[in-house]
């Protein structure tokens, strides 16, 4: 699962949707460009409700990666 924060997200607004996931056993991958953040979730995420993480300030959109069987 990717999600890609909105232009000029604040530091705030990142850290809520970081201890989110980490609260939920998740680890991350975060690589901030110039405008943007992107955070990559690492686990299973088949279980973590996209609508609940895009609905959290500072959050764009919510990319599913789909695995391959």
């Amino acid at each position: 699962m990717l999600i890609i924060t909105k232009r000029n997200a604040p530091d705030e607004a990142l850290d809520a949707v970081k201890e989110y996931l980490i609260r939920h056993g998740f680890d991350l991958h975060q690589s901030t460009g110039a405008n943007r953040t992107i955070i990559g979730v690492i686990g299973d995420t088949d279980a973590l409700d996209a609508k609940v993480i895009e609905a959290m300030p500072g959050v764009s959109q919510v990319v599913r990666i789909r695995k391959d069987d």
